[in-house]
């Protein structure tokens, strides 16, 4: 019997498939049982056109089994099978599709779909054995054939007996070595076979059986008797192929809990069938809690990917933008194109229909979850909002427009987290802003100085309690035509006529005096100037510019801080009693105006939570002021 040689490109795709396309060896028996269905899909087809056939789906199925005295693992499946022609066409060049080819002339027909490309799946066997054989029985051949190769040298085809229609895969696995890191004795066990078969192919429409081992303790005796019994592995029906209608919140959590895609209860759900441009089912869920490496590099995000219920991809990161990150959930699609092998998927107009498709529905379903059980939205957001807030600021704001009515803010108001939806709604007439402010919690905000004269006019504060707040506000810049604004911000613009006239006059009389202190913290700050804002304090920091002082603290904790600072301004209280003893010292006593100076400088910054740049000098000033 003659050796047949590989052509010389096959050859070198070979080398590449078994050395580095897959990164899973495992992946192997997910090609060939793919391959197995499509055999059965193929004769699925024949019997809607071959009135001598008939198809009878309890004759059909898929055998595992495990041989590990003879180191083999063998696949058979009762399909259309191969004669000798196909054989040569199908497996003598790697990379052509057979399924394909069959796909692409019967896709005007109903029925199943056929995912499998034969030649490139096929090959995936020669990461873990070193020599294969296909013995096969066309449905339109009386003569069986056997293929066998070990690989890049070549393959031989010869004539065989084989009683029923369709073809058994022999997979002769390699000797495991000592120095390698894997282990093939793994494709021989019973346990490990049924991990794999459940984890990519439970879905397939057949019956995928293997022969289990089962332990029973007799009635009588303490003995345990072990028993063969033939099982099947797979559930065949997936749950989003199911109508919803069939379905109950226990249905969906259960299938949470099975795909591991959480230990937590899902918040919400949403089962997505679309049957139109493009066809796909999903199933998106909102989890309850944030997964410990959510916030870190080590996060992979990610929907689970199947191609007519074989799992292309555990997490496909191009279905979900990074906002919507922590949604978990399936895909399955007919209609994405595959390239050499299924675990490579193209970047195509199909996946990226199906991914503007689902960021539409889970910004649905949020908004729904907002506005119909505002308590588990607020649940969800406590874990994630800060997800959707960078969402926000990222991509220099592109997405502010999907993001900005899921955000939510507490309110100095309601005393409880708010939408910017729902402040612009309560807003009195009169307001022109939409006001915040900046601090590490709730508490030290509502004591700040610069909140006084906004309180005092009636207006609601937002408060901002997340580093990412102020930046993803910046980049938003307004909300249904309201400007957001700073209560540090320069000038709040709401004190009355008659309150501008005496800050000007003020500021007009003591020019000196702000002079002199603007020269003694030239350093420090970039004005010093008279404060309409402030009531019962006698100072604060504010800021001109678009760096506020919160950024600048933040900024300055970041690893790659290039010395960014805010324009500070330290403004004093015209009308508090602390002023008046800042104008005696500045007329009569030098060297104390310098020492209140440097203390009401310091005092503002305390306020502000910025650290005292001298605490040693600092603490010196308050002893002096004691004696």
């Amino acid at each position: 019997m003659a050796q047949k040689e590989f052509k010389a490109e096959s050859k070198r795709l070979l080398e590449m498939m078994v050395n580095s396309i897959y990164s899973q060896k495992e992946i192997f028996l997910r090609e060939l049982i793919s391959n197995a269905s499509d055999a059965i899909d193929k004769m699925y087809y024949r019997t809607l056109t071959d009135e001598s056939l008939s198809f009878n789906q309890d004759d059909f199925y898929i055998k595992v089994t495990a041989d590990k005295e003879a180191r083999t693992l063998t696949i058979v499946d009762t399909g259309i099978g191969m004669n000798e022609a196909e054989l040569e066409e199908n497996l003598g060049t790697i990379a052509r599709s057979g399924s394909l080819a069959f796909k692409q002339q019967n896709e005007a027909k109903d029925g199943h779909d056929i995912i499998g490309q034969f030649g490139v799946g096929f090959y995936s066997a020669f990461m873990v054995a070193d020599r294969v054989t296909v013995v096969t029985k066309s449905a339109d051949s009386s003569q069986a054939f056997r293929w066998e190769s070990n690989g890049t040298d070549g393959y031989t085809i010869e004539p065989t007996d084989y009683d029923a229609v369709g073809s058994t895969i022999t997979l002769h696995l390699k000797e495991n070595q000592e120095d390698a890191e894997e282990s093939f004795d793994e494709y021989l066990d019973e346990q490990r076979l049924k991990q794999i078969i459940k984890k990519y192919s439970d879905f397939i429409r057949y019956p995928i059986k293997m022969d289990v081992t089962k332990y029973e303790q007799q009635e009588d005796s303490e003995e345990t008797v072990e028993t063969i019994e033939e099982e099947t592995i797979n559930s065949m029906v997936p749950i989003w192929r199911k109508n919803k209608s069939e379905l109950t919140d226990a249905d969906y959590e259960n299938f949470y809990q099975e795909k591991r895609y959480g230990f937590d209860k899902p918040l919400a759900y949403e089962h997505i069938h679309v049957d139109g441009t493009i066809r796909y089912n999903s199933i998106l869920y909102i989890p309850e809690t944030t997964p410990f490496d959510f916030y870190s590099k080590d996060f992979e995000k990610g929907l689970e990917l199947y191609s007519s219920g074989v799992l292309i991809m555990e997490k496909c990161p191009d279905l979900l933008p990074d906002y919507f990150s922590f949604v978990k959930g399936m895909v399955d699609s007919e209609d994405l194109s595959l390239n050499i092998s299924r675990e490579i998927l193209q970047h195509d107009r199909q996946l990226q229909m199906i991914a503007k498709n689902i960021k539409s529905k889970i910004k649905s379903q949020l908004k729904k979850m907002l506005k119909n059980d505002r308590e588990h939205y607020e649940k969800f957001f406590e874990a994630f909002g800060r997800q959707l807030k960078y969402g926000v600021y990222s991509d220099f704001g592109q997405n502010k427009e999907d993001l900005q009515d899921l955000l939510l803010f507490h309110s100095s108001k309601e005393k409880k987290l708010v939408s910017l939806a729902d402040y612009v709604e309560a807003m009195p007439e009169e307001q022109e802003f939409i006001y915040y402010a900046t601090g590490s919690s709730i508490d030290r905000m509502e004591k700040l100085p610069q909140a006084e004269l906004v309180k005092d006019k009636g207006f609601e504060l937002l408060y901002f309690t997340e580093d990412v707040d102020e930046f993803a506000i910046k980049m938003m810049r307004e909300y249904q035509g309201k400007e957001f604004k700073s209560i540090a911000s320069g000038d709040l613009n709401l004190e009355s006529e008659e309150e501008k006239k005496e800050a000007e006059e003020s500021a007009s009389e003591n020019k000196e005096l702000f002079d002199e202190m603007k020269s003694l913290l030239a350093d420090k700050v970039k004005d010093v100037r008279i404060s309409t804002r402030l009531k019962s304090h006698p100072v604060c920091l504010t800021a001109e510019g678009e760096v506020t002082i919160e950024m600048e603290k933040i900024l300055q904790q970041m690893p790659d801080n290039q010395g960014v600072k805010a324009d500070k301004v330290l403004e004093i209280n015209y009308s508090h009693e602390v002023f008046n003893s800042l104008k005696q010292t500045f007329d009569q006593d030098k060297e104390t105006f310098k020492l209140y100076t440097n203390l009401l400088y310091n005092q503002a910054l305390l306020i502000e939570g910025l650290p005292i740049e001298d605490p040693v000098a600092f603490t010196n000033d308050v002893s002096k002021l004691m004696k």
